[in-house]
C-alpha cells in the first residue's frame, strides 16, 4: 500500500512540475496593461503608427524576390511595388483595376471571369493582399495562370491571422483568410509542385501587435522576424508558369 502512494505522489509532482513549465503565469495572473481593450489601439492597421506588420512582412517578401520583377509586370490598384522593388528592370508597367475610373489603371479586367486580358502576356505579376476580396478563387488563379508568359512568375501574397476591411467588405466584399495548406492546395491546381514556392510569416506576438494595429517600428527585427507557422500572419506564394520544354 505505502508503495503504490509514493508511486501516485511521485507521478503526481512529475506531471505538477511539467505544467509548471508550460504555464509561466497563472491563471488571473497575465497583466494585459494597454491590451487590456475592446478597441484596437489602431483602427487602421497601425498606418497612423508606422509600417504596418503584414505590410513588413509583403515588402520582406517582395525585397527577397525582387529579381523576379522585370520585363512586362502587372499590378493591382497602382505600381508602387513595381516601381520600388523592379526598378530599371521593368520594361513595361501595366496597372489592373476591376473598375473603371481609377488613373492609374492600364487595363479594366474581372478576374474572376472571363476577360480580355492578353494571354501569354507578362513576365511577372505582382498580387498583393487581393484575393481575399474576390469570391471565385478557381478561375481567378486560372487566369493569372492564363495571363503570364511561359516561366513568368507571380508573387502573391495573402492574409492568415487578420481583422476585416470594413472598406472593402462594403465595396466588394471581404470573403477569405488563408493558411499555407490552402495556399499550396489552390495554386498546385495551375502551377506544377516543382514551381510553387510558399512561405509564412509572423508569430503570436506580432500577431497579437497586429490585430491591436501596432506599426511594426514598435518590435524589434527579431521579433518580427522569429517564425511560428502556427500563427500566419502573411501567407506568400512564388509560383512560376512552366514553359512549353518544361523547364
Amino acid at each position: 500500500m505505502n508503495t503504490g502512494k509514493k508511486r501516485l505522489t511521485r507521478k503526481s509532482i512529475f506531471n505538477a512540475l511539467r505544467w509548471a513549465k508550460r504555464v509561466t503565469h497563472p491563471v488571473g495572473g497575465v497583466n494585459f496593461g494597454n491590451l487590456r481593450r475592446l478597441d484596437p489601439i489602431s483602427d487602421n492597421w497601425g498606418f497612423d503608427r508606422g509600417l504596418p506588420i503584414d505590410r513588413y512582412y509583403i515588402e520582406s517578401f517582395l525585397e527577397k524576390q525582387a529579381g523576379d520583377i522585370q520585363g512586362r509586370t502587372l499590378e493591382f490598384s497602382n505600381n508602387a511595388y513595381t516601381a520600388r522593388f523592379g526598378g530599371d528592370r521593368v520594361s513595361k508597367s501595366d496597372v489592373l483595376d476591376n473598375q473603371p475610373g481609377n488613373p492609374a489603371a492600364t487595363l479594366v479586367a474581372d478576374l474572376s471571369r472571363d476577360n480580355d486580358l492578353p494571354e501569354n502576356a507578362f513576365d511577372c505579376v505582382i498580387c498583393t493582399q487581393t484575393l481575399p476580396f474576390i469570391y471565385d478563387l478557381r478561375p481567378t488563379i486560372a487566369n493569372l495562370h492564363r495571363i503570364l508568359k511561359p516561366g513568368g512568375i507571380v508573387l502573391v501574397t495573402l492574409p492568415g491571422i487578420s481583422r476585416i476591411s470594413p472598406q472593402d467588405m462594403k465595396r466588394t466584399g471581404d470573403y477569405w483568410r488563408f493558411t499555407d495548406a490552402a495556399a499550396r492546395r489552390l495554386f498546385s491546381e495551375y502551377f506544377s509542385e516543382e514551381q510553387l514556392n510558399i512561405s509564412v510569416y509572423g508569430n503570436v506576438l506580432a500577431a497579437t501587435g497586429f490585430l491591436q494595429g501596432l506599426a511594426s517600428q514598435e518590435l524589434s527585427r527579431d521579433e518580427l522576424n522569429h517564425r511560428d507557422d502556427n500563427f500566419q500572419i502573411l501567407i506568400t506564394v512564388r509560383a512560376v508558369k512552366a514553359s512549353p520544354h518544361g523547364d
